[in-house]
């Protein structure tokens, strides 16, 4: 599983809370976006088609830590959007971390190098970066030259400083295996990451470019082959052996769209991170009011090709925990993850 040892020692201890509550739905990851505007225009990109009035919100530093606190979840995932254009990102994420929430602060890395300063290494902070590929691939999906570049220049004096650093793949109709599988043992042999997400691209209706979505037959060989690799034994993503059994067909999942609720500019999302079907004032709204049954693989067209780690990981997280046997091979997994800042 890759992450650090402390972190999944609360998540596990925090689930086992919930279910001692007797509670069936509770979310383990908080989807935040302090803002939607962004400083690229990506191909598979759903999240930044709104109108300029839109583009303009912004969520200030209480209100995201109100979330924090509202939600309980015991992770953070700051996204947007580009979160460094958000002026007071910086005072955003050391309120989190006060809370000691684990953080993870999600870019594109194009303005990293400027806010590393006023940032502070941290366990509970981990950043995050968007790499769909190598410069070739990457910079076409960015519709961008030179990200790719920029990116990598970021990540090496965010390790330099003490940071942890993780990569964000998004894995599309371009991405073939190889490309995956160069991608993945640069940033492990050559970058030194701290770990790695992947997943399937969503098919937003608005991303400008449809094209570039696979369908869930062709991501499960996808997945399949990239996972078949003899490096990706060594590869250190931070999901859980079941998520990534699920990528390849080998387990079936049903979405826990609770599992990562999603605080906007306009309010808490429902039902998730990439359907958006309205917004409400309270996390409890949120929980107790959306008709969660609606939703999931063979009961929503939307969903039909989703299988994106946001829905499933919780899900993946959750029988983990109630399995001693995934227990255990999440537990192996996780051994040797580094513990970077204290």
């Amino acid at each position: 599983m890759g992450i650090p040892t402390s972190q999944a020692i609360a998540v596990a201890t925090y689930i086992l809370r919930q279910r001692l509550k007797g509670r069936k739905r509770y979310p383990l990851v908080l989807m935040l976006e302090p803002l939607w505007r962004c400083n690229l225009e990506c191909a598979g990109c759903g999240k930044i088609q709104h109108p300029e009035h839109i583009l303009d919100l912004r969520l200030s530093p209480e209100e995201c830590w109100a979330a924090a606190e509202e939600c309980g979840a015991p992770v953070v995932s700051i996204a947007g959007g580009e979160p460094l254009i958000h002026p007071e990102i910086d005072r955003i994420v050391e309120g989190l971390v006060a809370r000691k929430k684990y953080v993870y602060l999600c870019t594109n890395a194009i303005l990293l190098e400027r806010w590393l300063p006023k940032l502070k290494p941290s366990k509970y902070l981990t950043i995050s970066v968007h790499l769909d590929g190598l410069r070739e691939l990457h910079d076409a999906m960015v519709d961008r030259k030179g990200v790719f570049d920029k990116a990598v220049a970021a990540i090496r004096e965010a390790k330099r400083r003490g940071f942890r650093v993780s990569t964000n793949t998004t894995v599309y109709a371009d991405s073939s295996p190889e490309q995956m599988r160069e991608l993945f043992n640069f940033l492990m042999d050559d970058l030194k990451v701290d770990g790695m997400m992947v997943s399937p691209g969503y098919d937003y209706p608005k991303a400008p470019n449809q094209s570039v979505f696979l369908r869930r037959p062709e991501m499960i060989a996808t997945f399949r082959k990239i996972l078949s690799f003899p490096e990706a034994k060594r590869w250190r993503f931070f999901h859980t052996p079941a998520f990534l059994e699920f990528l390849q067909g080998k387990r079936a999942m049903q979405c826990t769209a609770w599992g990562n609720p999603t605080r906007t500019v306009l309010g808490w999302q429902r039902p998730c991170y990439l359907i958006a079907d309205g917004y409400v004032k309270s996390f409890r709204e949120l929980i107790e009011e959306t008709e969660w049954d609606r939703y999931g693989y063979g009961r929503d067209a939307r969903c039909t090709n989703c299988m994106a780690h946001c829905g499933y990981e919780a899900t993946a997280v959750r029988e983990t925990i109630a399995s001693p046997l995934e227990g255990i091979r999440a537990a192996v997994s996780t051994i040797g993850a580094r513990e970077s800042s204290a």
